[in-house]
């Protein structure tokens, strides 16, 4: 299998202390990955890393070959990022933030609108498309998060705790719309702390003291 997200070497350092140290990994085309570890263990710094958010202080993330860039926009296209916060845009509808990702990517209009809606019918947000942010529950906006990160296709998808406001039905909805990715080839790394949502994927991984071991 293709290689098309690896991490050699990482350490990345904050307030003076090491998140991750020496850490490596590879994640092939068509595979998932869940990183497991209890709260403050860095699963969020690893997945900011290895989207090129924030650069390591020493080692390379790599994309098919290449060293991740931050600010690389031609890579930043490549990934489907569901991250701590949402990120989404309170004034805009359900809908719009969607769409949003799409306008990003030169994709606008009826196509656009077209697109989001699918997403947001794949996550079961259909009903609740026209809504704006505020009005709606932690986890129909954490649902619209994974919306967003879907409607473009990826071909890596990195998620931070994407079900943790959910419940057992709608992790189930999102778990497969997730891991739908894989069958294109696609790639799908995910922090978790729910063994549950760990033994969905592929591959389980351990982060404890800024390190990862194969569970």
């Amino acid at each position: 299998m293709t290689v098309l997200l690896e991490a050699d070497g990482v350490n990345y350092r904050r307030g003076g202390r090491d998140l991750l140290d020496g850490l490596s990994l590879q994640v092939t085309r068509g595979q998932s990955l869940t990183v497991v570890g209890p709260s403050g263990s860095g699963k969020s710094s690893l997945l900011a890393v290895l989207a090129g958010l924030e650069p390591p202080d020493d080692g390379c993330v790599r994309l098919d070959g290449e060293p991740l860039r931050v600010g690389n926009l031609d890579q930043r296209r490549r990934l489907g990022l569901v991250l701590q916060g949402y990120g989404l845009v309170s004034l805009l509808t359900a809908a719009e933030n969607v769409e949003v990702a799409l306008q990003s990517r030169g994709v606008i209009g009826s196509a656009a609108r077209d697109e989001s809606a699918r997403a947001l019918a794949a996550v079961g947000l259909d009903d609740v498309a026209g809504s704006l942010l505020d009005k709606l529950s932690g986890g129909q906006q954490q649902r619209v998060a994974v919306a967003r990160a879907m409607v473009t296709v990826p071909d890596l998808v990195l998620a931070d705790e994407p079900t943790a406001e959910l419940d057992h039905d709608a992790q189930d909805v999102v778990m497969s719309y997730l891991l739908a990715a894989t069958f294109r080839d696609a790639a799908v790394v995910i922090a978790t702390h729910d063994p549950q949502i760990a033994a969905r994927c592929d591959r389980t991984m351990r982060l404890h003291a800024g390190r990862l071991t194969e569970s």
